[in-house]
């Protein structure tokens, strides 16, 4: 059955450049892929501070085309200092770039797919980790 929509980590973006079957077979099933643009930063950040900076930025851009971009406005803005408050009072400081995927996933309604464990801090919102 196919799902409708996923947003995806860096982490997991990265898995797809290093050709993880595992990755692709759970994108497979969704018919909607969705980059929070603070993912794509990272991604291009990565690209221009590797050796291969010109092939990886190339591979960057093109994934990047290829995913429907969730942009930053004032919703996910407010969202985003709403989770840092509440992690903040939880004692659960996350990284910031995590807070602002985080926030851009709530506000669209889509879940994240990731590894990375400190988006389990983060309230209400809908976590996806490939390792089940």
């Amino acid at each position: 059955m196919v799902k409708e929509k996923i947003a995806l980590d860096t982490n997991i973006v990265i898995d797809i450049f290093n050709n993880k079957k595992n990755i692709i077979t759970i994108l497979n099933n969704y018919q909607t892929i969705y980059l929070p643009i603070t993912v794509c930063g990272e991604l291009l950040f990565g690209a221009k501070n590797s050796a291969k900076y010109q092939e990886n930025e190339q591979k960057c851009h093109a994934f990047i085309s290829s995913c429907n971009l969730l942009n930053i406005n004032e919703l996910i803005a407010e969202e985003y200092a709403k989770t840092r408050n509440e992690l903040k009072k939880k004692g659960r400081p996350i990284p910031e770039n995590d807070i602002w995927i985080a926030a851009t996933c709530k506000v669209n309604n889509v879940p994240l797919l990731t590894f990375d464990s400190d988006f389990n801090h983060v309230n209400d919102l809908t976590i996806i980790n490939p390792n089940g």
